[in-house]
């Protein structure tokens, strides 16, 4: 996916680090990925979910919490509240380029913070919310914290590990952290929910999936991540969620009105990326690009894998027609094509190899799958794939016309 590096500056007046992952297409909506307790943009459910998400024509920001990863800001004396209000921003950023009406998907405690966050980002700006492994209690995240907090209350400071890692937390962070009452703003919530949960999480348990469900009004979903663990270290879990966050958000993040979809050909347009191209058929839309070694994201086929494509599929078409038509036993049709840019032939373009053109072919190998087909079937099979439209089209004499559809005022 292409990748673009953003910052977002919050109300506090430092800068958060983000990475918004951009659809190889046209953008069919936005969402907001806030990661879990003391982790970053980085981990594998932020990477994997937001990457999922764009494949599906969903813009996804997934940015550091306030003194986390490139983020600026201390950590330790942000707590809960600093989370919200680091969402806010992102998410009015977010808005702000791609229109109201976005996703916003929380990881643990940042499953927690999306939904604390919702309302106060604003009418209307908010389509839907997913939590991935989600406390119902904000307090709940102290559990992970290895020091003295009672040395924290009293001093006002104090050191300790948070997952092995050092931090320094003040009583200011322990007094955000503990004034949130997430089931009551739960409770509030007009917007459709998703809650993904694992019945064997060791960190939160699912009774916490529990209480949010049960606090939360429909429409509301939940989705058992059997076997995951909290972090969701294994690649098929991140897979597995990010598919099913993108799925349930097709729902609530409907095709964009603007779209082109023709009556008749296709419609290709620019998308994202350096070769990032989406296509419009009258009822199908999917994506071309370029390989990595050429420059491109490598998310769709080449142009010249679509050429070959056309060649293949109306082959195959064609054959199982016409067998279909002689009733012939015919199983099934195999056909790799490739792309020669530089061929030479003996005599039938010597007319065009004078005047310099460079000849081309296309070359296919077809595979007949069908036991009692006769020697005389599979002859003619063949031949009738030399008559498949495309093919007459490609070795007619094509014309292409180009038109420009608007000018520029002089």
């Amino acid at each position: 996916m292409p990748t673009e590096t953003i910052a977002i500056t919050t109300d506090a007046g430092h800068e958060l680090s983000g990475s918004l992952e951009l659809p190889t297409g046209l953008v069919r909506g936005a969402a907001l990925f806030a990661h879990c307790f003391t982790c970053t943009k980085q981990s594998r459910a932020a990477v994997a979910v937001a990457r999922a998400l764009a494949r599906e024509g969903i813009a996804t920001l997934r940015f550091d919490f306030t003194g986390l990863g490139g983020s600026e800001g201390e950590f330790g004396r942000a707590g809960f509240a600093s989370d919200v209000a680091d969402l806010v921003a992102a998410a009015r950023a977010l808005c702000d380029r791609f229109g109201d009406g976005i996703l916003l998907v929380g990881h643990s405690l940042g499953g927690a913070a999306v939904l604390a966050a919702a309302d106060d980002i604003g009418p209307g700006k908010v389509a839907a919310i997913a939590t991935i492994g989600a406390p119902s209690d904000v307090p709940h995240v102290l559990h992970n914290v290895k020091g003295d907090i009672e040395a924290i209350e009293r001093d006002g400071q104090g050191d300790v590990t948070i997952g092995g890692r050092p931090f320094s937390l003040s009583r200011e962070f322990l007094d955000k952290t503990r004034s949130t009452d997430l089931l009551a703003e739960v409770g509030k919530l007009r917007l459709p929910v998703l809650i993904a949960h694992s019945p064997t999480d060791q960190v939160v348990s699912i009774d916490h999936a529990s209480h949010l469900f049960l606090a939360a009004r429909h429409p509301k979903s939940f989705v058992s991540l059997e076997g995951a663990d909290h972090l969701l270290t294994k690649p098929e879990d991140a897979a597995f969620i990010a598919a099913i966050i993108a799925g349930w958000a097709h729902r609530y993040l409907p095709l964009k009105s603007d779209w082109p979809m023709p009556e008749d050909g296709v419609v290709v347009r620019s998308g994202n990326g350096r070769f990032g191209t989406e296509v419009h058929t009258k009822s199908h839309r999917f994506v071309a690009d370029e390989p990595t070694g050429y420059g491109g994201d490598d998310t769709g086929p080449t142009p010249y894998d679509l050429l070959n494509a056309a060649l293949g599929t109306c082959t195959v078409m064609t054959m199982q027609m016409y067998a279909d038509r002689k009733k012939m036993p015919l199983e099934g049709v195999s056909i790799h094509v490739t792309h020669e840019r530089k061929h030479e032939e003996q005599c039938d373009h010597v007319e065009a190899m004078q005047e310099g053109l460079q000849m081309q072919a296309l070359n296919r190998v077809i595979t007949i799958e069908g036991d009692g087909l006769t020697e005389a079937d599979r002859a003619k099979l063949i031949e009738i794939a030399d008559k498949c439209p495309v093919h007459r089209t490609l070795e007619g004499h094509l014309h292409i016309h180009t038109h420009t559809a608007n000018t520029k005022a002089g």
